[in-house]
C-alpha cells in the first residue's frame, strides 16, 4: 500500500474523544466535516461547567453536533427525557452512534433546522452552541422559538463567541424580557433567559 493510500485510509477512520463532567466519562466518534471532531471545544465545555440540571429535567440541545452537550445531560438528569436536534444529517447520524455507544436509553436524536422538526413539547432546560454566522434572523428565530418550547421558569442557556454578547443582551431583553450573563471569557460568553412563571 503506498503512502498516499495509507493516508487516504487514515484519515476516513473515526476518531474518539473522551469527555467527564459531573464525574461521568462519556466516549464520542467524530469524524472529519462535524464541528471540532478532534477534541471538544471550549465553547461547550465552558458551557457544561455552568449548566444547573436537575435529575428530572427534560432537555434540549439545539444545533447537538455529534452529542456533547446533550449527552452529558442525559446523564446527569435520567429520570428526565432528552432530545439533541442538529440540521446537519451526519451530525444526527453520529450522536446517534454515541448515544449507543454510551448506553444511554433517556435520549433521542433527530434531524431539525433549528425547532422546525421538534414535537410539541415542553423542555426544563435548553441549550445551544450557537453558531456565529447563521445570521441576526436566524438567532431571533432560535430565541422566539426557546421560549416558547421552555416551561415556565425553564432556562435557555447559551454559549456564543463573546463578540456576539451585545447582540444576545439585546435579543434576550427583548424575547425573554431579561438577560443573565453567567461568564465572560475573552473568546466566549455563557448566558441565558429565564421563561416567567405564569
Amino acid at each position: 500500500m503506498t503512502t498516499s493510500e495509507e493516508y487516504n485510509k487514515k484519515i476516513r477512520q473515526d476518531m474518539t474523544i473522551h469527555s467527564e463532567w459531573h464525574s461521568l466519562r462519556l466516549s464520542f466518534c467524530t469524524t472529519w466535516g462535524l464541528f471540532s471532531p478532534r477534541a471538544i471545544d471550549v465553547g461547550s465545555l465552558m458551557l457544561l461547567k455552568y449548566l444547573d440540571i436537575n435529575t428530572d429535567d427534560d432537555c434540549l440541545d439545539l444545533g447537538c453536533g455529534y452529542g456533547v452537550l446533550g449527552l452529558n445531560m442525559a446523564k446527569v438528569a435520567p429520570e428526565g427525557k432528552i432530545l439533541l436536534v442538529d440540521k446537519d444529517f451526519v451530525a444526527v447520524d453520529y450522536a446517534e452512534k454515541n448515544r449507543l455507544l454510551n448506553n444511554i436509553d433517556n435520549a433521542e436524536c433527530i434531524l431539525s433546522n433549528g425547532f422546525n422538526q421538534i414535537p410539541r413539547q415542553q423542555f426544563d432546560i435548553i441549550v445551544s452552541n450557537i453558531p456565529a454566522k447563521v445570521g441576526k434572523e436566524m438567532l431571533y428565530i432560535y430565541l422566539f422559538d426557546a421560549l416558547k418550547y421552555l416551561k415556565p421558569g425553564g432556562s435557555f442557556y447559551i454559549v456564543t463567541i463573546t463578540g456576539l454578547r451585545q447582540f444576545f443582551k439585546r435579543g434576550f431583553t427583548e424575547v425573554f424580557g431579561h438577560y443573565e450573563k453567567i461568564k465572560q471569557g475573552k473568546t466566549y460568553t455563557v448566558a441565558r433567559g429565564i421563561k416567567a412563571e405564569r
